[in-house]
C-alpha cells in the first residue's frame, strides 16, 4: 500500500464496525461515506487511499443492496437501467477530474442543495408514501438523464450526499421512498464501480482493507435493505431526513474546524 500499516484488533474493529453501520444506512438512503471514510482515516489510511478504498467497499455494499431491492421488485430496469451508462460516464469523468482539481469548493454548494432537499422532504409530509408514476414525459426523461450524468460525476469527484440526491430525483418523478431507494441504489452502484475502476488505474486502493470493510458492508447492506423493504416509507422517510441532516452537520463541521 506504500504506507506503514499494522493490523491490530483495534484497527480491525474500527474497519468492521464502521463498514457495517455505514452500509446499513447507505443501503437505504445513502450517506454511508459519512461513516466509512472517517473510519478508514481513523484506521490509519491517508486520504487518497481512504477515498479509493471506500469505493471498493462501497461497490460491494451497493451491489448487495441493489440485488436485494431488485429481488423484491423495487428496481425498475426500464427506468433506471437506461440511466446507468450516463452515471458510469459521469463517475469516471468525476474521478479523473478529482486528480486535477481540489473538490473542497463543492462543499458549500452541496450543503445548500442538501439543506433544500431535506427541508422540502420534511415539510411535504405525505411525499413518497405511495408511487404515483405512470409514465415519463420527454422533458422528465431529459431531466433524469442530466441528473444521472451530473450525480455520477459528483460521486466520482466529491461524493457526500449522492444517495440522497439520487433518491430525491426519483421522488420528484413520482416514485415512493422504497422504490426511489432501490432505483437510486442501482445508479449508486454504477457510480461506485466505475469510480473504483478509475481509482484502481490510479493506484489509490488498499485492497486488504477494502475487502475487509467490504465484507462487513455486505452484511450491513443485507440487514439494512431487508429492514427498509419490510418497514416501507414510514421507516425510510425519517431515516432519509436524519441522515441528510447529519451530512449537512458533518460538512459544516469540516468547513469550520478543518
Amino acid at each position: 500500500m506504500g504506507i506503514e500499516w499494522e493490523w491490530t484488533w483495534q484497527v480491525i474493529c474500527i474497519i468492521v464496525a464502521g463498514g457495517f453501520i455505514a452500509a446499513f444506512v447507505d443501503s437505504v438512503v445513502g450517506g454511508g461515506g459519512l461513516i466509512a471514510v472517517p473510519a478508514l482515516l481513523a484506521a490509519g489510511l491517508p486520504p487518497h487511499l481512504a477515498l479509493g478504498t471506500n469505493k471498493l467497499a462501497g461497490s460491494m455494499s451497493s451491489l448487495t443492496s441493489t440485488i436485494a431491492f431488485f429481488r423484491s421488485g423495487h428496481v425498475d430496469l426500464r427506468l433506471s437501467g437506461k440511466l446507468v451508462p450516463l452515471t458510469a460516464i459521469g463517475a469516471v469523468a468525476g474521478t479523473l477530474l478529482l486528480q486535477l482539481v481540489p473538490s473542497d469548493w463543492l462543499r458549500p454548494l452541496m450543503i445548500v442543495m442538501l439543506l433544500l432537499v431535506t427541508l422540502y422532504t420534511f415539510f411535504k409530509k405525505d411525499w413518497g408514501s405511495v408511487s404515483t408514476l405512470r409514465s415519463l414525459s420527454r422533458r422528465s426523461w431529459l431531466a433524469m438523464a442530466v441528473a444521472a450524468l451530473l450525480l455520477g460525476g459528483y460521486d466520482g469527484f466529491f461524493g457526500p450526499g449522492t444517495g440522497s440526491f439520487l433518491i430525491f430525483a426519483f421522488l420528484l418523478i413520482g416514485l415512493d421512498f422504497v422504490k426511489a431507494a432501490g432505483n437510486a441504489k442501482l445508479l449508486n452502484f454504477t457510480s461506485n464501480l466505475f469510480s473504483l475502476i478509475a481509482f484502481v488505474a490510479l493506484g489509490s486502493v488498499a485492497y486488504g482493507v477494502g475487502l475487509l470493510m467490504g465484507g462487513a458492508m455486505v452484511l450491513g447492506s443485507i440487514v439494512g435493505s431487508r429492514v427498509a423493504i419490510k418497514q416501507g416509507a414510514k421507516y425510510v422517510r425519517p431515516l432519509f431526513i436524519g441522515v441528510s441532516a447529519l451530512l449537512i452537520a458533518r460538512q459544516i463541521w469540516v468547513m469550520t474546524v478543518g
